[in-house]
């Protein structure tokens, strides 16, 4: 009976629900360890939000299109033995976007800062080249300030982001700590094509320009690092880190969805799916909208964790096409944004719940890229923000109208598509609120408005000492390096806890 209970206490039950990347990097993580790992999805494969649509060429990537901050998955890769190059075939991009504006002007970002800086002075100035120069290197200090104690911190605080900023005093200004991000870009740049170009990366993380606390204009340094592509699409990386737990003993099982978390005295020890079955647990992992949980979709005992969910603001949902095509386009690059007109007018219709009819519109040309011949067919995802459906109901009329939108704006700057699309090319705000529940089609989680939001937003330990949370709609936050960082933090604390002992 004691070799028992040591082996019990040293090989523990671990359920992942969600094979989101989160949930992955936490179960690679664990089953290396030797734990007893089952993770259990109602997809029918990995990837969460790494989604792909089946395409005459090949799958088409109808979720995150590129890697960022690929240091985050060599770390996990080494810290199980392996080489991430092993796995999947990287390509870094020499161009982070190619951007269109309406007036004809056309703008490249590079992988460097000098390329960056020499192509933005040719286009647009010497003068507007120095406002990207101290903007730059203002963004980055502040994603070097917030790095360790803030994004890789699995329970950051206020304290601690003030102790980071009182070790740099020289940051405070340049923080704007009651400035949105709108107005920050402002004062940065003169012409208004940058400050619509970099306000921008609010929607990366679920957010509009108008209400994302300044202190984010950091995030585009995730992007000012690399992007690198993956040969297959994205959905490869979530495919390989699955073949990595499976070759070390973890169990997956698709299709199946998780109902209800029992929990005896203190501790979840019972996970419940849909057709009944009882699996115990010594930990749960939940990779998914955390909001699921105050709103009942996994039971009474859990309804008290991440309550604060259920009030907050959501963020962003989207409109995203995929599908294959012959297009009229030589001149694309692996990304693309075509800007509306007015650079409010996207956003201020999100806020009103509308449908936006003067959109930015985002495409990724998946088989486009520096040295690449132009395919025959391209493969294309197309993205469009939206109001989350706690702003706005579903209209019968939203496919079509949503449609005549994107294409009729897409002929303006020049893109025909000899392609006839229908509705399974289109996933709504409906069908993301279907596919991950509880998430009111909000693909990023709670919205990042207000200069608290990072710190009210869930973070990988509950009150439950055995249950943790990863994914999206986790402290780091949203996108593919934050959901992995998240996932391996998560691991972190199980051991902190004792749960891994």
């Amino acid at each position: 009976m004691v070799g028992q209970e040591q082996d019990k206490k040293v090989r523990r039950k671990i359920i992942v629900i969600g094979a989101g990347i989160g949930g992955l990097s936490s179960a690679l993580k664990l089953a290396h360890a030797g734990h007893d790992v089952h993770v259990i999805d109602a997809a029918s494969g990995p990837g969460g939000k790494m989604r792909t649509h089946p395409g005459s060429t090949g799958p088409i990537d109808i979720g995150p299109t590129v890697l960022t901050l690929l240091p985050v998955f060599e770390r996990l890769f080494r810290s199980v033995g392996e080489d991430i190059n092993d796995h999947v075939k990287l390509a870094r991009e020499p161009i982070l976007a190619r951007h269109w504006w309406p007036d004809g002007t056309m703008l490249d970002l590079h992988e460097n800062f000098e390329a960056s800086h020499a192509e933005i002075q040719n286009v647009f100035g010497v003068a507007i080249g120095k406002e990207f120069e101290k903007f730059y290197h203002d963004t980055r200090a502040l994603f070097e300030c917030f790095d360790l104690p803030v994004m890789q911190n699995a329970r950051p605080n206020l304290r601690q982001m003030m102790s980071a900023v009182f070790k740099k005093p020289q940051l405070i200004p340049k923080m704007r700590p009651f400035s949105t991000l709108e107005s920050s870009l402002s004062s940065y740049f003169k012409d208004p094509r940058l400050q619509q170009l970099f306000g921008r990366y609010a929607s990366y993380i679920g957010g509009a320009p108008q209400t994302t606390p300044a202190l984010l204009s950091l995030i585009w340094q995730a992007e000012a690092k690399g992007v690198w592509t993956i040969k297959g699409g994205m959905n490869q990386l979530a495919r390989a880190i699955e073949k990595l737990c499976i070759a070390r003993g973890a169990e997956f099982t698709y299709n199946k969805a998780v109902v209800e978390l029992r929990r005896s005295r203190d501790e979840i020890d019972t996970v419940v799916l849909e057709n009944g079955s009882l699996i115990y647990a010594d930990a749960v992992i939940f990779n998914g909208d955390p909001r699921a949980m105050p709103m009942g979709k996994l039971g009474n005992d859990v309804r008290h964790i991440a309550q604060n969910t259920n009030s907050e603001k959501r963020s962003l949902s989207a409109y995203v096409w995929g599908f294959d095509a012959r297009i009229d386009a030589a001149n694309l690059a692996h990304h693309n944004v075509f800007f509306a007109d007015r650079p409010n007018s996207e956003f201020d219709a999100i806020q009103k719940g509308e449908m936006p009819t003067d959109p930015t519109i985002y495409i990724c040309a998946q088989d486009r890229g520096i040295n690449k011949p132009t395919p025959d067919v391209d493969r294309l995802e197309i993205i469009l923000n939206a109001p989350p459906l706690s702003k706005r109901a579903p209209k019968p009329e939203d496919f079509d109208r949503c449609k005549a939108i994107t294409f009729d704006r897409l002929q303006r700057f020049g893109l025909t598509f000899q392609r006839e699309l229908c509705r399974e090319h289109l996933t709504m705000p409906e069908d993301f609120a279907r596919l991950f529940p509880a998430s009111d089609g909000s693909l990023y989680g709670q919205s990042p408005e207000g200069m608290m939001a990072t710190l009210k937003r869930p973070q990988c330990v509950t009150q439950i000492k055995n249950l943790f949370l990863v994914g999206g709609g986790i402290h780091p936050g949203a996108g593919v390096p934050m959901a992995a960082l998240c996932g391996q933090l998560a691991v972190e604390e199980m051991t902190r806890r004792q749960i891994l002992t």
